[in-house]
C-alpha cells in the first residue's frame, strides 16, 4: 500500500453487526469483536449502509477503549443517512433487520463525501478512520472520478484519512480507479475466489504494477463456499446449479486432503502478489473464532495440484506457499 495504513490479514467485517438479515444482540455483537481483539484481528470495516449506521455505532462502543494505534478501522462514503418521517417499517428490502427510521441518500459529490466522514466519526464516537472507501459508486461512475476521489484525495493530503480506495463487487471500474487515479486500496468483494476468478484478468495485475493493495471481500462468496448444498446461495441469490456441483467437487477434494473448505476458501486468495489480506464478516463470536483457525489450517502443496489437475482452479492462480499437514 501507498500510505503506512495497515491492512491486516484478515480483517473483520462488520456489515453484520448491523443485523446483516437477521437480528444480532447487542451483547452478541460486543462478544464477536472482543473474540477478534483476542484473537489478533487488528483490522475492522464497517459503513454507513450497515445497519442504517448500527455497525458504526456498534464497532464504535467496541473499539472505543482500545488502544487507538493498535488497530486500523476503515468505513465508507457515497450514502448519506437522513431521517425518515413518519412510522418507520423495516429496512429487511435493504437486507438489514433494524427499523427503517432512516433512507440512505446517494451522494459522491465532494461535499457529500466529507460530510459522510464527519457524520461516521460522529457515530463510530471517533476522532479518525484509517481508510475510506467509496462504497458501489457502479451507477455514479462520473460524479464518483470528478467530484468524489479529489475530495478524498484532499482529505488524505489534509492527513483527515490515512488511505483512501474503492469498495465494489465488480473489477472494471476498481480497475479503472487503480489505472487512473492515486488510490491505495481496493476492497473487492466476491471476485477473487474459489469459484470466481475473474479479478486475474485485470485488475490484480494492474494493482500488483502499481503497487495498490488489493482487500478480498466476499471470499465464501455470499454462503456458497462455506456450506455447498441446494439451496446455497451466490451474490445473495439462490446458486445456480453448475457453481453448486463446482463448489461440491472443490469440498469434496479439499476434504480427501483433510482441508475444510473453509480454510481453502480464506487462504486461496492472499497467494496473489497484489492481495494485503482477506476480509470475512462474522456475526458471532464462533464464527470468528472459527475464520481465525481456518485461515492457519495446514493446507499440502498436493491440495492445490490436484484442483489444478481437477480443472477447479486456472493454471494461471497463484496458490499459497505450501504448509504441511
Amino acid at each position: 500500500m501507498r500510505t503506512t495504513t495497515r491492512v491486516g490479514r484478515l480483517t473483520l467485517g462488520a456489515a453484520a453487526l448491523g443485523n446483516l438479515f437477521h437480528p444480532v444482540s447487542d451483547e452478541d455483537a460486543a462478544a464477536t469483536v472482543e473474540t477478534a481483539w483476542a484473537c489478533g484481528i487488528r483490522a475492522f470495516d464497517t459503513a454507513p449502509h450497515y445497519g442504517l449506521g448500527l455497525s458504526e455505532r456498534r464497532l464504535g462502543d467496541a473499539l472505543r477503549t482500545r488502544p487507538r494505534a493498535q488497530f486500523t478501522l476503515s468505513t465508507k462514503v457515497g450514502r448519506l443517512l437522513r431521517a425518515r418521517a413518519g412510522l418507520p417499517g423495516d429496512d429487511l428490502a435493504n437486507g438489514f433487520a433494524v427499523p427503517a427510521t432512516h433512507e440512505r441518500v446517494w451522494d459522491f459529490s465532494a461535499r457529500g463525501v466529507r460530510t459522510g466522514v464527519e457524520e461516521s466519526l460522529a457515530r463510530l464516537g471517533l476522532d479518525r478512520v484509517d481508510t475510506v472507501y467509496l462504497h458501489d459508486p457502479d451507477s455514479h461512475e462520473r460524479e464518483a472520478f470528478d467530484c468524489a476521489y479529489p475530495e478524498l484525495e484532499r482529505m488524505r493530503a489534509e492527513g483527515l484519512v490515512g488511505a483512501i480506495g474503492v469498495g465494489m463487487n465488480q473489477t472494471a471500474m476498481p480497475a479503472r480507479f487503480v489505472r487512473d487515479t492515486d488510490i491505495d486500496v481496493v476492497l473487492l468483494a466476491g471476485r477473487y475466489s474459489l469459484l470466481d476468478q475473474s479479478a486475474l484478468a485485470a485488475l490484480l495485475p494492474l494493482a500488483a504494477q502499481r503497487g495498490v493493495s488489493v482487500l478480498v471481500g466476499g471470499v465464501f462468496n455470499s454462503g456458497l463456499l462455506a456450506d455447498p448444498r441446494p439451496g446455497a446461495t451466490f451474490d445473495y441469490a439462490p446458486a445456480p446449479a453448475h457453481l453448486l456441483d463446482r463448489a461440491l467437487a472443490l469440498r469434496t477434494l479439499c476434504e480427501t486432503f483433510g482441508v475444510p473448505l473453509r480454510a481453502a476458501a480464506l487462504q486461496f486468495p492472499s497467494a496473489h502478489p497484489a492481495v494485503a489480506g482477506v476480509l470475512l464478516g462474522a456475526r458471532s463470536a464462533a464464527e470468528v473464532t472459527d475464520a481465525t483457525e481456518m485461515i492457519s489450517h495446514p493446507v499440502p502443496e498436493e491440495m492445490w495440484i490436484a484442483l489444478r489437475a481437477r480443472g477447479l482452479l486456472p493454471p494461471g492462480a497463484p496458490v499459497p506457499v505450501p504448509t504441511s499437514i
